[in-house]
C-alpha cells in the first residue's frame, strides 16, 4: 500500500494534515520540538520536518488524488519519471524511527548552486532562478523575469527545488 508525497503551501503542513484527517484520509506529517524566542518567553513548537511536504495514504491513487488535492492547503503531488511518486511503508517507518530515536537531530534539506529553485513565499512568490550560493539561512537566487535579470537574497525555508 503506497504513500504520496504531497506538496503543500507554506507554512500549511499541520493545518493540512489536520483537514485531510476529518476527511478520514490517513496522513503522515513528520514533526519535530523546537525552542522558539519570543521577546518574552521561550515556547517548544512542533515544526514540520519537511517544510511544504507530507505524505497521504491512498489504496488507489487515480480515484483519491482529487479528493486531497481539492483541499484547502494542497499544491500537487510530487511526480518522478512521469508517475506519481511513491514512498514505501517501510521508508515511512524509518523516519518515524528516526525521529523517535534522535529527537535533537538537525535534518536539513541540501540545495546546491546551479540547481533551479522556485519560491515559495514572499514578493517573489512562483518565481524560479538559479541558485547562486547558501549562506547561513540566506539563499541567493539569479531570477530572470520580463527581459532582465534580478539576484535577490531569500530566506532558505522559502524556497524548494523546482521541477
Amino acid at each position: 500500500m503506497p504513500w504520496y508525497v504531497l506538496h503543500t503551501k507554506p507554512r500549511n503542513e499541520k493545518k493540512l494534515t489536520s483537514l485531510l484527517e476529518a476527511k478520514g484520509i490517513r496522513v503522515y506529517c513528520p514533526l519535530r520540538e523546537e525552542i522558539r524566542q519570543w521577546s518574552d518567553r521561550k515556547k517548544k513548537v512542533a515544526e514540520p520536518v519537511f517544510k511544504s511536504y507530507i505524505f497521504v495514504f491512498m489504496d488507489d491513487y487515480k480515484e483519491e488524488n482529487v479528493k486531497v488535492l481539492m483541499t484547502n492547503g494542497a499544491v500537487r503531488f510530487l511526480w518522478w519519471v512521469g508517475k506519481p511518486g511513491v514512498v514505501r511503508e517501510e521508508e515511512i517507518q524509518a523516519i518515524k524511527d528516526f525521529l523517535d530515536n534522535y529527537k535533537n537531530a538537525d535534518i536539513t534539506v541540501d540545495f546546491r548552486p546551479g540547481e533551479f529553485v522556485e519560491v515559495m513565499e514572499g514578493p517573489l512568490k512562483e518565481n524560479k532562478g538559479e541558485l547562486i550560493q547558501v549562506k547561513g539561512n540566506i539563499a541567493t537566487i539569479h531570477i530572470k523575469t520580463l527581459g532582465f535579470s534580478m539576484k535577490a537574497m531569500i530566506p532558505v525555508q522559502s524556497i524548494s527545488k523546482s521541477d
